[in-house]
């Protein structure tokens, strides 16, 4: 299944809004949910983009797939799989802080998402400066 740009522009604010009015009504007290099902938005978003991204990856094991011309390509297909695993455990991390579940300080809490921060900026230096020079 290929989505188009708009497609997927729409599927991110839809669950983007969900996320929001739900984030709200929690923050308002008018929803006495668990803070696990006010990411349950994220959650599913997250799974499409993963099953997406590994059904990607997956292709590269199809018959008559020719290597040379994806090396840099797969590269960048892992740092997104990376990429995505770091947001999830941020976003467990903090439910499980905000629930109650651990007595694990903020800061370690916030651990996978400085990470993520620092392989963003490494990928955007490496971006700017090291392939503008070929």
């Amino acid at each position: 299944m290929r989505m188009s740009l708009a497609q997927r522009v729409l599927l991110t604010w839809l669950f983007t809004l969900l996320f929001l009015i739900m984030l709200v009504l929690k923050l308002d007290e008018k929803a006495p949910w668990n803070w696990f099902l006010i990411f349950i938005p994220v959650w599913i978003f997250d799974t499409i983009l993963l099953v997406m991204l590994i059904v990607k990856m997956a292709g590269r094991c199809k018959s008559g797939f020719d290597p040379r011309n994806g090396s840099q390509n797969m590269k960048k297909k892992v740092w997104y799989l990376v990429a995505m695993l770091l947001k999830l455990a941020f976003c467990l991390a903090l439910c499980a802080k905000l629930q109650r579940f651990t007595s694990m300080k903020l800061a370690y809490v916030f651990i996978p998402l400085w990470a993520l921060l620092a392989g963003g900026m490494v990928e955007l230096g490496y971006n700017i400066f090291y392939l503008r020079r070929d």
